[in-house]
């Protein structure tokens, strides 16, 4: 019996010790359960404005791999049980957060190998090893993040010990101290403080913990914890991000109350009309978002003017949405990738879109892996791309600096020889095709494609999800920025204000050739009429247009 429930969170805690492999099946279950609660949360915890802040999303299916990964076992041996989780975790690693979260799972597996049962001792030694394999598995770690985080927890579970070897109390105090070590990562590092925002990682991993907790506790694990966000700081596109049955309208509603608000009350009778509840606030106005059956639409309407004076109301229709989003930009045109043949070296790329996954098998691509800003391949996915192709040399350009170290696993985990070039952009990943040469040596292909990616800039143009001050740059929610290298370098009114000052910033001048990959949210006509005032701005650089067909960016732009 792994609980008692107690619905009272001031009761004491009941969980009998030591626990066996089914009964870490449960608290996993918990955890992922918890998260995928919070989810938009953790997404939200975006450092820059952009629409692309899938540290949640990414960490729910890492979980959720892991989870599968047992969902259909019965092994009582904890140790057994916390392998299949570590590896069900490593082979659905999403995005940096995804992959730390599955070092994590890799050591605690490897500290409790073959345990039939796990007690308190044995858990600080599992978060000890958890955070020293996590720590290894990054190349130069940075402090204020889900490594910090996972830190202070073993050192939390290490002093408990010292006082008690009760399992459920060492979990509630690693709880404790992994929510202020979140509180505490503006402190250590500062582009989270100048964002206004705790790490995302961080918090994702505080939910997974306090998931577990929650369990054992007997509390609801499917309703949200009643959080208000800055009114600025919602991300409503990332709730896009899955359509559950029943979810067929978003509904988005502000109001000023006649009263202070009852956010408790609030959230519980929202809870009963539908999912994916989000609640805002700046100024006194309230913004509710919530996803909710046809049947149902116009509750959340109703139940709000009970409340207060409604200011804005809008109603989207989910299900029509996802059938348009589903549409391929550009008609329904396979990508043929290059036909590989035994003894030459293949290039798998991942593209963010339909239109740049052609550019890429124009240039040679073997593999073409979808994903992109908004979402990361999971490592599995990545060695899919290669396992079967009929030779032994593979390189795989990444394209986002959030798909690295997916991609670096995966490569560890081949008998074939791979290669990652850490490409950071789309730009990037075309300079880098361009040198490659598939009868080549590998080693000097992999050396002087690596040599292009200081050879290209990178522009990225999108909307701004909330107001912000970053990089010494005031940004508005709405307005059209622009991002250099990856840095936040302006925000503008207008898209071809923005663009024409990425270029400026970026002394295009000095370059021959500035390319234009225009995303799935403007059309070609748009596109061609910025071209055309770059190439007034720009007479003597060569400017092209190509369809990219990317999710929420206007434009990918290569300078080179």
């Amino acid at each position: 019996m792994l609980l008692d429930p107690q619905p009272d969170e001031s009761q004491e805690l009941s969980l009998v010790s030591p626990i066996d492999g089914l009964e870490l099946k449960a608290l996993l279950e918990a955890g992922l359960t918890w998260l995928r609660t919070n989810q938009q949360l953790v997404n939200a915890l975006n450092v820059f404005p952009v629409p692309d802040g899938d540290t949640g999303t990414n960490m729910v299916l890492t979980m959720q791999a892991a989870y599968d990964e047992i969902a259909s076992l019965g092994e009582r041996n904890f140790g057994k049980m916390a392998h299949s989780v570590a590896h069900g975790a490593l082979m659905g690693a999403r995005g940096n957060s995804g992959v730390i979260l599955s070092q994590l799972w890799r050591g605690f597996a490897r500290a409790v190998d073959n345990w039939d049962y796990l007690d308190g001792s044995g858990l600080v030694q599992a978060l000890a090893l958890a955070r020293d394999t996590a720590y290894k598995g990054v190349v130069r770690p940075v402090e204020g993040t889900i490594l910090t985080v996972a830190k202070d927890m073993a050192a939390a579970a290490e002093q408990t010990l010292a006082e008690t070897n009760d399992l459920a109390v060492i979990l509630e105090q690693v709880v404790l101290a992994a929510d202020a070590s979140v509180q505490r990562t503006p402190e250590l590092l500062p582009v989270l403080r100048e964002a206004g925002v705790v790490d995302s990682g961080g918090k994702g991993l505080y939910f997974i913990l306090e998931g577990m907790l929650r369990y054992i506790r007997g509390q609801a694990l499917d309703v949200s914890t009643a959080v208000v966000q800055p009114l600025a700081a919602m991300n409503l596109d990332n709730a896009m991000e899955a359509i559950e049955p029943g979810q067929d309208y978003e509904v988005v509603i502000d109001f000023r109350p006649h009263q202070p608000l009852d956010l408790a009350n609030f959230y519980e009778t929202l809870e009963e009309m539908g999912t994916s509840i989000q609640v805002g606030e700046g100024d006194g106005i309230y913004r509710m978002h919530i996803h909710v059956p046809t049947e149902k639409r116009y509750h959340p309407i109703d139940y709000t003017m009970t409340l207060g004076t409604i200011t804005k109301v809008a109603i989207e229709n989910l299900i029509a949405q996802m059938e348009s989003m589903e549409k391929p930009c550009g008609g329904t045109g396979d990508v043929t990738p290059f036909a590989i043949q035994p003894g030459q070296i293949a290039v798998v790329a991942v593209s963010p879109g339909l239109g740049i996954s052609r550019v890429f098998a124009s240039l040679g691509v073997a593999a073409i892996v979808e994903g992109g800003q908004t979402m990361n391949p999971s490592t599995q996915e990545i060695i899919s791309a290669f396992e079967n192709l009929p030779t032994d040399q593979v390189i795989i350009l990444p394209n986002n600096k959030n798909i690295i170290l997916a991609a670096k696993t995966a490569a560890e985990m081949t008998v074939k020889k791979v290669a990652v070039i850490p490409t950071r952009s789309v730009p990037q990943g075309l300079a880098a095709m361009l040198r490659l040469i598939p009868e080549g040596d590998f080693d000097s292909v992999v050396e002087e494609m690596t040599t292009a990616l200081d050879e290209v800039q990178t522009g990225e143009i999108t909307i701004a999800t909330r107001d912000v001050e970053i990089d010494g740059v005031d940004v508005e929610e709405g307005q059209v920025i622009a991002l250099h290298n990856g840095k936040l370098v302006l925000a503008e009114s207008s898209l071809e204000k923005a663009c024409l000052g990425l270029l400026e910033f970026a002394q295009s001048e000095e370059y021959e050739l500035i390319t234009l990959f225009f995303g799935a949210n403007i059309s070609r006509i748009d596109a061609m009429a910025i071209a055309d005032k770059i190439r007034e701005t720009y007479p003597n650089q060569e400017i092209e247009v190509q369809e990219g067909c990317q999710p929420h960016y206007y434009f990918i732009i290569s300078i080179e």
